[in-house]
């Protein structure tokens, strides 16, 4: 069932996009207490590692070989449950995301205060900045008549996808502030001006759904990488919280886009977000 809207169409009936709306704000306030565990764990562990090396690295290392068998494959197999099998890129020019899986390694022009785990953090908050940024502009937009007609399902999405993405940011800016670093408020990301230019340009609610789903998948996909990539077992906890609840807003994207998300084997990270992407 799809509804008009001024030339466009939503491609699911409002009354399922609101059921798929309150399932995944159900999921994320599911997921809130260990998210937010994990990020005191993360802090408490950056601040300690900051004061003096490690001891019990055999232990540490175990414990992350754990988390990555249990927490990382759980999420991985998540993560593919919620993703479409959609291979498009040929939109990723306008968020600026690599073609190319990321280094956790890598040197981001300007962002040595946030070295190690705590660069992958950064990259994490920033992005978690960048969509609250994207969905507010799109309710802005929506408001000054800018989208045409917006139906009122689509507007109860974004309000709700805009204050998960919120609650996101406000944890990872706990870790950093815990370990002593600078929060960050704005999107010191290289592809933000990119973004925002294909958020002025959109002219219907399809247009931003379409930008809206990249940096969804970009998201998930970037937290996928982490479980992998990190060396902080609750840094990786915590990305494997929240990579499924950005998978939920990419599947329901693809819903409202009338791309039905046929599950990937396993979710890939071609699509993920390089720490070079800082510019803070």
């Amino acid at each position: 069932m799809t509804t008009a809207r001024d030339g466009w169409e939503l491609q699911i009936s409002e009354r399922e996009l609101v059921r798929l709306t309150q399932d995944m704000e159900e999921a994320h306030r599911d997921t809130l207490p260990a998210m937010r565990a994990a990020a005191v764990d993360l802090a408490a562990e950056q601040r300690d590692k900051a004061q003096s090396d490690r001891r019990g690295g055999v232990a540490d290392a175990s414990r992350r070989r754990f988390l990555l068998g249990a927490g990382g494959v759980a999420a991985a197999f998540a993560l593919a449950a919620c993703s479409s099998s959609d291979k498009k890129t040929s939109a990723d020019s306008s968020t600026g995301a690599p073609g190319g899986s990321p280094s956790a390694s890598a040197s981001a022009s300007g962002s040595s205060q946030y070295t190690g785990d705590l660069k992958v953090v950064a990259l994490a908050t920033a992005l978690e900045n960048q969509a609250v940024g994207a969905y507010k502009a799109t309710l802005d937009a929506a408001k000054a008549g800018k989208l045409g007609t917006v139906p009122p399902a689509v507007a109860t999405f974004v309000t709700t996808a805009m204050a998960q993405h919120a609650d996101h940011a406000k944890a990872w800016n706990a870790v950093l502030t815990g370990a002593g670093k600078p929060a960050i408020d704005n999107v010191p990301l290289s592809n933000q001006p990119a973004t925002l230019k294909a958020l002025g340009e959109a002219k219907d609610v399809g247009a931003v759904a379409k930008l809206a789903l990249q940096l969804e998948n970009q998201a998930a996909q970037t937290y996928l990488f982490a479980t992998y990539n990190v060396t902080s077992p609750a840094g990786i906890a915590t990305a494997a919280t929240i990579a499924p609840v950005e998978a939920q807003h990419a599947a329901i994207l693809n819903f409202v886009l009338g791309q039905y998300p046929v599950p990937d084997d396993f979710l890939p990270v071609d699509k993920a977000a390089s720490p070079t992407l800082l510019t803070v």
